[in-house]
């Protein structure tokens, strides 16, 4: 990994995908300086989509009135645009699976519940959809790495997709994820295969839900804090920047801008 004073913007930089929590926000809250550099952003050009593990009642707000392109959340399950007073959604999963998929996630919850104590279905489960959100330590005395691991090892052995965030263990029934959905995106909405046209976008993250993002994308950055991470994380991001959280998107979105 190399040190954000290492990275020349070379003006190809056209859209910036961001995780949220303890990305552009610190201790739960967002700041005025990372929301402001959200609106610089946009208006130098630069389309911003957050692509984050948070549900889809969170992402309606969000796409309707921050300063954003779009919306990817519940790590990747779907997609909200507010464009010309108008709300565009895209859905991975189809209405009769999402209900038998409810069926068993509420399962797997009292299972975890039940098995990992200090463990608690996270505050913003009632605005989800697709997911199963469990909280380790954003509204619960923070758990050890080995419960972490434990819920984890619960959601896959009832075949679900897990992912750690900074916060929560999000699990899941479908194929996806969060850079899935964001070719799906750029795809629908740009006309773009972020594929072959990697460089002209980049993304900043903090945690090992972010990983695929990483190894992704070749403009790919994180905030410092990723560093409590690095051991669990087989693709690392490109680029660190010298501060935690909301500072540090600050500091790339200034880079950005030139």
């Amino acid at each position: 990994m190399k040190s954000l004073d290492q990275f020349t913007p070379k003006n190809s930089v056209q859209f910036l995908f961001c995780d949220i929590d303890d990305t552009i926000t610190d201790h739960g809250k967002l700041p005025a300086n990372s929301y402001e550099a959200l609106w610089k952003l946009q208006a130098s050009g630069i389309k911003v989509i957050p692509v984050t593990g948070r549900p889809a009642g969170w992402c309606e707000m969000i796409a309707r009135f921050w300063p954003v392109s779009g919306v990817i959340g519940e790590n990747g399950a779907l997609y909200y645009r507010y464009v010309d007073g108008k709300m565009k959604r895209h859905y991975m999963v189809k209405e009769k699976e999402i209900i038998k998929n409810r069926k068993k996630l509420d399962k797997i919850s009292k299972e975890i519940i039940k098995k990992v104590k200090g463990s608690a279905v996270s505050s913003d489960q009632f605005c989800r959809v697709f997911d199963l959100a469990i909280d380790f330590c954003e509204d619960v005395k923070p758990l050890s790495s080995k419960k972490v691991d434990q819920i984890v090892d619960i959601f896959k052995k009832h075949k679900a997709q897990a992912k750690v965030s900074s916060i929560h263990v999000n699990g899941w029934f479908g194929k996806y994820d969060k850079l899935s959905m964001c070719k799906v995106f750029m795809k629908k909405e740009f006309k773009m295969d972020i594929t072959k046209q990697n460089e002209s976008c980049a993304f900043i993250g903090d945690s090992p839900n972010d990983e695929p993002m990483f190894g992704f994308f070749q403009n790919s950055f994180a905030v410092s804090n990723i560093t409590k991470f690095l051991d669990q994380l087989t693709h690392k991001p490109q680029y660190v920047t010298p501060s935690h959280g909301a500072s540090g998107f600050v500091e790339l979105a200034n880079k950005l801008r030139g």
